[in-house]
């Protein structure tokens, strides 16, 4: 895949507007009743970047950053300030936030999870692009090393431990996390006099999956 380890300016994504889409079919029978069908798995996240630009220093940031993707053809990190850690915003990150497998004695690579629970229903989602300095992994209740117990993967997501966690140990992790992504469009149009004016630039950003 086309990616470039890089993210893009959080001074910038501070600000923007977006959040997850879900993709979701919906027949309605002669009755009146529907039938509901959802293709997606995972929700896909959409931004726009250009809320978040408040000087002209931070559109030709903006634009800069735009011309090194080469438009929609390198995706890239971007930090949604409105979930981006895999503890709650007003707690710090621990090794026990979030549940990511439990060991047999013979596994050792876990992907990070984050688990979103309303009620008795639950969305489990896979996090690709952590931030590797943020990765606290924990067995059984004790916090683990880095690179003595474990190795984290930042590209990826995968935690790999150099002895596989006991069977019925419970594997848990905190971190931080971006969300890999992409411009949304070729074309950014921007005016300095309708900049003065009040008016920001539509900078489309869309999820790309991993």
């Amino acid at each position: 895949m086309q990616f470039h380890e890089v993210r893009f300016p959080a001074t910038l994504s501070f600000g923007s507007v977006g959040g997850p889409e879900r993709r979701t079919d919906v027949v309605t029978i002669s009755n009146g009743f529907e039938e509901r069908n959802s293709p997606w798995a995972h929700s896909r996240r959409r931004y726009d970047a250009g809320m978040g630009m408040r000087s002209l220093d931070d559109v030709e940031t903006m634009i800069a950053f735009f011309e090194a993707r080469y438009g929609q053809l390198f995706a890239f990190r971007w930090k949604d300030w409105s979930d981006y850690r895999s503890s709650k915003p007003s707690l710090d990150v621990t090794a026990f936030d979030q549940e990511i497998g439990t060991g047999d004695g013979v596994q050792t690579e876990f992907q990070l999870l984050k688990t979103y629970t309303s009620g008795a229903y639950s969305y489990v989602r896979p996090i690709n692009k952590p931030v590797v300095d943020t990765i606290r992994i924990g067995v059984a209740g004790s916090e683990m090393q880095d690179t003595v117990d474990y190795t984290a993967d930042a590209a990826t997501g995968v935690i790999t431990f150099n002895v596989a966690p006991v069977a019925g140990a419970i594997v848990t992790a905190g971190f931080e996390f971006d969300v890999p992504v992409r411009f949304d469009t070729d074309r950014i149009q921007t005016s300095i006099a309708s900049f003065q004016a009040g008016e920001v630039p539509n900078v489309p950003i869309v999820e790309v999956r991993i």
